[in-house]
Parts: C-alpha cells; structure tokens; sequence
C-alpha cells in the first residue's frame, strides 16, 4: 500500500511543531488569515519554519489574499507550498512561483470534476467541508461526493480526527490527510498525544 502523507494545519507555538515531527507528520501548515483564530504573524510564522527539519514541508494558508501580502510573507518565511482556500483564480494562486494547491468546499452540487479543470497548474486539490466562514470548522462532508478516480492528487480535510481518520483514509485513499481542530485541545493549541493518534490511525489504515 501507498502512505498517505500528513499535514497538521493551523500550528501557532514552537512545541506544536515539534510534537507534528517527532510523531512524523510530513508537513506542517501555517495559517495567513487574520480572521481565523489559528493566524500567525510573519514574525511567528519564520520563528516556527526554523524549526523544521528536512523533509518536512512548510505550507502557508491564504484565503483571498491581497498579492502584497502574500509577497510580504515569502520574503521573510521560507515556505515551500502555498493553500488557497478562498475564490482564487488559477492565475491568482500561480503568480507566486511557488507549487500550491487549491481547496474545494463541498456540498451538494459541487462537481469536483469541473472545480479541478479550473486548476490544472494545482498540485494537488485540497477536499474540505462547506462552512460560514474558511476553513477549521471541525466539520465533516459526505464523502461520496467524491468522484471515483478523480485521478488528481487529493488531500483530505474536513472534521478529520483520530476516531475517523483510519475509515477515512480506507474508503477514500487520498493523496494525504490534512487536520487542524481534530488535533486541539482549544483553537490554535494542538494536543501532542491526539497529534499522535491521528497519526498512528493513518498508519493502520496504510498498513
């Protein structure tokens, strides 16, 4: 069997980062969006990449950002993948020159199909529930909206935690697993022994 690659999303302090490597996850992401309660400073952000060891991949969240900003932050942070998550145009995500991926908020009526064909310069296309609001809803989606080989690289999200996960990663064999509040134990505060459930229940599903 393939393994199913992991990012922990929406990490905020230095010990976070560590527990996400040392329990193996492969990426980690940082979040650029001021609303969100998981939102880091470019200050904070740089501090947090510092920490990385190689092989593991720094990711920075944005969601209908203004161009200068984006550009503000990947002259201080090294980031090595770039997540859209609002109504970016393919243009729009591509301009940095930078691999990036783009998220589908599904529900009923999105054909992820056509969504793909928007973003054919993606890496991959990130699968998360519709919410009010983007992203860290702590909410699931019907799966089967899913379309059967959608032959892209697809990374999972969306109320993902350790209790789930391992059906998740059965029935859909994604690209990877993305998580962000199935791993806290308060908005923006990780819980390194869920880190590590969450992990350990995407092994076994990989076997």
């Amino acid at each position: 069997m393939s393994r199913t690659r992991i990012k922990i999303c929406g990490l905020t302090r230095p010990q976070d980062v560590r527990a996400a490597v040392e329990s193996g996850a492969d990426a980690i992401g940082l979040v650029f969006y001021p609303p969100s309660p998981r939102a880091v400073s470019i200050e904070q952000a740089a501090e947090l990449v510092a920490l990385l060891p190689p092989f593991v991949t720094s990711v920075g969240l944005f969601v209908n950002p203004a161009q200068e900003a984006v550009e503000a932050v990947l002259s201080r942070v090294p980031l090595q993948l770039l997540q859209f998550h609002g109504d970016e145009s393919e243009s729009d995500c591509a301009r940095y020159g930078r691999p990036w991926i783009k998220a589908a908020r599904m529900r009923p009526g999105v054909d992820l199909l056509e969504f793909s064909t928007f973003h054919p310069r993606a890496s991959g296309i990130l699968v998360d529930a519709f919410v009010d609001g983007y992203g860290g809803g702590g909410q699931t989606f019907d799966w089967s909206l899913i379309p059967q080989g959608f032959g892209r690289p697809l990374v999972l999200s969306g109320g993902l935690d350790a209790d789930n996960v391992t059906e998740a990663v059965r029935r859909i064999r994604p690209w990877a697993v993305d998580v962000s509040s199935g791993v806290e134990s308060a908005k923006g505060i990780k819980d390194a022994a869920k880190i590590a459930a969450f992990i350990a229940g995407v092994r076994h599903a990989d076997g």
